[in-house]
């Protein structure tokens, strides 16, 4: 399983998450002392112990998820707006493997993001029963904490598709994923309900390609492009817990050519809503 699809997601022990939980420990605390208030008297406030509080100040555990909403009567609505920031970038961090950061970051950036799939949903259009479903089969298996980060950190890299209105977004998808149904009819219909609602957004597009196509350009597996806002693109391919990020001019233009090309072997937009509707009454 891997870190777009399937988790792989690194652990507090990780020194860049570890850096990262103490920095959101450094601005809870200044944001503490700046409403005058000890530990002691945060911690009574927003119903947590004193010992929880400080080792969250000391960058030693995770901040819980309801941890901003808890402080805004003691820390005013500004300081909220903060620490739920911050929760946000150190929640997307925790649940991804080192080895995906990178294009995390450049996902976040992008001004156009192209993706084609043939082993799984892309991970920004994964409902949470099929996220669940896949982290519920990662191996070796997840600690219950893991998997609810992990889980959690997947929800919050979709807030892309709202962050990110201007931002160009196409899935080419095969037709097979659908079929496999994995995690069960549910999981599934929940899968092509949120491919149709996503696909009626006007910067994204999603593209089945059919089960049968003898004219298919896409045989040399998944891949991902982002154009950065300077205009360049970039390429990245994964698998097995590793990834590649693809720089080379030469080697993202071929990624881009064959991209296209199978955009016009995929469905039609409408084709695609049509196989969808289908697919979705046959469950």
């Amino acid at each position: 399983m891997t870190a777009e699809h399937g988790g792989g997601g690194g652990t507090n022990t990780e020194p860049e998450l570890s850096d990262s939980l103490k920095t959101f420990g450094a601005v809870l605390k200044a944001l503490r002392e700046a409403s005058g208030l000890t530990q002691e008297e945060f911690a009574l406030r927003v119903r947590y112990s004193a010992a929880y509080v400080a080792k969250i100040e000391q960058g030693k555990r995770f901040p819980p998820a309801d941890l901003p909403t808890r402080t805004e009567e003691v820390l005013g609505p500004t300081a909220v707006k903060v620490l739920s920031a911050a929760a946000r970038s150190l929640t997307r961090r925790a649940g991804l493997a080192s080895w995906f950061r990178q294009w995390a970051g450049i996902e976040e950036e992008a001004i156009s993001l192209y993706a084609y799939e043939c082993r799984a949903v892309p991970g920004l259009l994964q409902p949470e029963g099929y996220i669940r479903a896949i982290f519920d089969r990662q191996i070796p298996p997840l600690s219950e904490e893991q998997f609810e980060r992990q889980v959690a950190a997947r929800q919050e890299r979709q807030r892309l598709l709202d962050e990110r209105p201007n931002t160009a977004f196409s899935f080419l998808i095969e037709q097979a994923v659908l079929e496999r149904r994995l995690g069960g009819l549910e999981v599934t219909r929940e899968v092509i309900n949120n491919l149709l609602e996503q696909g009626t957004r006007r910067n994204v597009e999603i593209l089945v390609m059919p089960l049968r196509q003898e004219d298919h350009s896409g045989v040399d597996g998944q891949m991902y492009l982002a154009e950065r806002d300077n205009h360049q693109w970039v390429g990245y391919v994964e698998g097995h817990d590793s990834s590649t990020l693809l720089t080379h001019p030469k080697l993202v233009s071929s990624m881009l050519q064959r991209y296209g090309k199978m955009r016009s072997q995929a469905l039609s937009h409408m084709a695609t809503v049509d196989l969808l509707g289908k697919m979705q009454g046959a469950l």
